[in-house]
């Protein structure tokens, strides 16, 4: 929007690049990337702009575009990880150097990472007080009007097609996908409407029912820019003040907490960027880490034998996308029952959520794996049973993904492995075949964890 104020002509550039120092984005996030940029084409397109498309490396397409098109600013929105800061910064060097004018704009977060700082004026590692401290300060901004009117070229520059960044990937997952997500402006706003309208008011209950849609599916919408914290916010107050509530109560609200939560993942991000590689607290580097392929393939597939984890895994694979609650059960049980290191789960999720971001990512391992900033501690081991029996106790979300279950009873539902011969039979069930045996004991599991646990402490002490 400031670039269109100016009045002059204004080219959207998207550039593609794979920068040997960067991370590439995983398969499920490429696909909504596609989608995205493909919405956002027909979004311009309407208004008479064009989104022009160049894949190469962003210092020479940069310097090429402003020489033939003659421009003399470069409008960026910020970036808040640490590889892209960097990128921006050497780009701003680079076009500063032939006369370009470098113009950055935050809008992705409420706060930038750097201005919410403790009373020692150190970054926080704990939630809670970051998080009241921040929302003192949170006053929405009335969101601008969207463009009706492009202010374009003469002459638009040649644009390279977007199957050339090869976005799409080779599974199923594009026709999966395409039934559950819309990718887009406008799909982000419909799930805005219909969150803040039916679902904000009952979030804090139905939000850990994984067979119940309570949450606000934006999670990817707002990694992809499609939708702001900010956009969030202001709907959220205008349909709650209008409802008669306090602007307060909404900003203190439990769903607000959680967009707070994506606001401290980025704050760890930008202040500890090594915990992408490693633990955040230190006496995890020695933690004694399995490695088994097997194992590993079991959870990633869903043939665990636990339902409510295979249930997770397999909605993870067939829509990119796993309700918060079961993420953490599912990545609970990897790092605690299966004793596998935490980067195999961000790795797995990495390349599977069309909502993979780099800074909840990191953060959401490290506190299942009790190894980051306000972390779960290690101790505390998620029951797969329990949990299921708790939060899917109907059995609906179960049986959605494991329909070879769904004919067996609600009472062993949670554990068939418990149910006797004939209630198998009677279900048409046969365990190792139809459906697999656990992997581990629960009780086993959880006492090998706990000891694990306290000879990481014993070696941290001598």
């Amino acid at each position: 929007m400031a670039a269109i104020e100016t009045g002059r002509p204004v080219i959207p550039l998207y550039i593609q690049t794979e920068a040997p120092s960067s991370r590439r984005q995983g398969a499920a996030s490429r696909w909504w990337l596609h989608h995205s940029l493909e919405s956002l084409s027909k979004d311009l397109n309407a208004i008479g702009g064009k989104l022009i498309m160049r894949v190469g490396d962003p210092a020479s397409v940069l310097a090429t575009m402003c020489k033939s098109t003659r421009a003399d600013a470069v409008y960026v929105s910020k970036g808040y990880e640490p590889q892209m800061d960097a990128q921006d910064l050497s780009l701003a060097n680079q076009m500063g150097q032939v006369g370009i004018h470098w113009k950055s704009f935050p809008g992705h977060l409420l706060w930038e990472p750097e201005t919410i700082r403790n009373k020692s004026g150190k970054p926080f590692q704990v939630f809670t007080p970051f998080w009241k401290s921040a929302s003192q300060s949170l006053k929405p901004i009335t969101p601008l009007p969207v463009p009706t009117h492009w202010p374009a070229p003469v002459v638009w520059p040649k644009s390279d097609s977007l199957s050339k960044c090869n976005y799409l990937p080779s599974t199923h997952w594009d026709q999966g996908f395409s039934t559950v997500w819309a990718p887009g402006e406008q799909g982000a706003h419909e799930n805005l409407k219909r969150f803040a309208g039916q679902k904000f008011d009952s979030y804090q209950v139905e939000r850990d029912f994984p067979a119940i849609e309570g949450t606000s599916r934006l999670s990817a919408h707002l990694h992809f820019g499609e939708i702001t914290p900010n956009q969030i916010l202001h709907e959220c107050l205008q349909v709650g003040v209008q409802a008669g509530k306090s602007s307060l109560s909404v900003i203190q609200s439990t769903f607000m907490r959680e967009i707070g939560w994506r606001e401290f993942a980025h704050h760890l991000l930008i202040h500890f960027p090594s915990t992408t590689e490693r633990p955040l607290r230190p006496e995890f580097e020695s933690f004694p880490w399995r490695k088994d392929s097997e194992m590993l393939a079991a959870w990633q597939k869903g043939q665990t034998g636990y339902p409510i984890v295979d249930a997770g895994m397999r909605e993870l694979w067939a829509t990119g996308w796993m309700h918060n609650r079961v993420r953490m059960i599912v990545g609970s049980f990897l790092v605690k029952h299966l004793l596998m290191d935490w980067k195999e789960g961000e790795r797995w999720f990495w390349n599977t959520l069309v909502d993979a971001d780099l800074a909840n990512n990191t953060m959401g391992w490290q506190w299942i794996a009790g190894c980051g900033a306000d972390a779960a501690p290690y101790f505390r081991i998620f029951n797969p049973i329990t949990q299921s029996e708790k939060f899917a106790g109907n059995g609906n979300y179960v049986r959605r993904w494991i329909p070879e279950l769904k004919d067996l009873a609600d009472a062993h539902l949670h554990a068939p492995w418990k149910a006797s011969a004939s209630t198998l039979e009677e279900a048409g069930i046969i365990l190792g075949k139809s459906y697999p045996n656990p992997v581990v004991n629960h009780m086993i599991a959880r006492e090998t964890a706990l000891d694990a646990y306290q000879r990481m402490r014993s070696t941290k002490k001598k």
